[in-house]
């Protein structure tokens, strides 16, 4: 993957919070394949060491394990870096909806106490992620940036208040930040075991290990499924869009649309099975319908996403077929 022939100066630094997480995991993996060196921090409440375990021995990658909540360690890890490509949070809808607290403490405390970091360091851009929940209950297709609903659930809440902090510190502050509003992102190292596992590594275990599948309602809900390496190319694109692209938040996905009934039949038949699945009630606080209009981020970031849904999906399915095939 080329990321569009994304470069940065030798000897451009990154720190990557999160990093033992899925989508941290990635992004440092093609950091350091660019050759850049890269700062990680993660304190494992999520993220899983073997997730990193092949970059220890990389002269360019440096592992710090702390918290967010933390001011000091959050100091610690932004100190003499360039970007930082902030990914650490709680994830999970129905997560949220049982614990709200905690959601208050992870992504809103941590993801403030990182801005005031990076700004005290000097970063030149603050890179986080946030979510397509933010459109909550609007019903308008595709998502459009600037026309939100009202949040359905505490995680989509926080999400919101973390775009509010990026506009605040980039506008008062002088921290240049842009925030990606992640639309259901898969690939590898998406864990598939957690209680609270996205849709598609969870159906593919399930699958694989000869069990069946339970979809939530009736499986016509849509979503814009965005593959990892799209995720990548945004945030590098973000770290030198224009000062203009600054204090926003961002669409990030591909534009196409599927149902998870659609899903479960192309994951079926690319795994060479037959199986129907259960059905039971829909989960609270999860939106119906999801398509992201990405004209903005095309036109402030350049992003350009390279691999449509079907073409990301048969490379993760791949993944995930050698990967438990090897623990079994």
């Amino acid at each position: 993957m080329g990321y569009g022939n994304i470069t940065f100066p030798k000897g451009t630094s990154f720190l990557v919070t999160g990093a033992a997480g899925f989508i941290g995991s990635n992004l440092v993996e093609a950091l350091l394949n660019m050759g850049h060196k890269v700062r990680a921090l993660d304190n494992f409440s999520t993220g899983k060491k073997e997730n990193i375990e092949s970059f220890l021995h990389n002269s360019n990658f440096e592992f710090i394990e702390g918290d967010i909540r933390n001011i000091d360690t959050c100091r610690k890890a932004a100190a003499e870096v360039d970007y930082v490509l902030h990914q650490a949070a709680l994830g999970s809808v129905p997560r949220s909806m049982e614990e709200p607290l905690i959601y208050e403490d992870n992504n809103i405390k941590g993801t403030s106490n990182m801005m005031e970091a990076s700004k005290l360091a000097g970063v030149k851009r603050f890179v986080y992620a946030s979510s397509s929940s933010v459109y909550g209950d609007s019903a308008a297709l595709p998502k459009v940036e600037g026309k939100e609903g009202s949040a359905l659930s505490p995680y989509a809440l926080t999400k919101k208040v973390n775009e509010e902090y990026g506009r605040l510190y980039t506008e008062v502050f002088g921290l240049k930040c842009i925030g990606l509003r992640y639309f259901n992102v898969f690939g590898k190292r998406q864990d598939p075991k957690s209680q609270y596992a996205a849709v598609i590594p969870k159906f593919i275990a399930l699958l694989l290990d000869g069990n069946k599948v339970t979809i939530h309602g009736d499986g016509e809900q849509s979503r814009d499924f965005t593959y990892i390496e799209n995720v990548i190319e945004a945030n590098l694109k973000a770290c030198i869009a224009l000062r203009e692209a600054c204090g926003q938040a961002y669409n990030i996905a591909v534009g196409e649309r599927f149902t998870v009934n659609q899903m479960y039949a192309l994951m079926c038949k690319e795994l060479n099975l037959t199986r129907s699945a259960d059905h039971t009630a829909e989960r609270a606080g999860d939106i119906r319908y999801s398509l992201a209009d990405i004209s903005k981020a095309a036109r402030l970031l350049g992003y350009d996403p390279e691999y449509r849904f079907t073409e990301g999906f048969k490379r993760t399915i791949g993944w995930y077929k050698k990967t438990i095939g090897e623990k079994k």
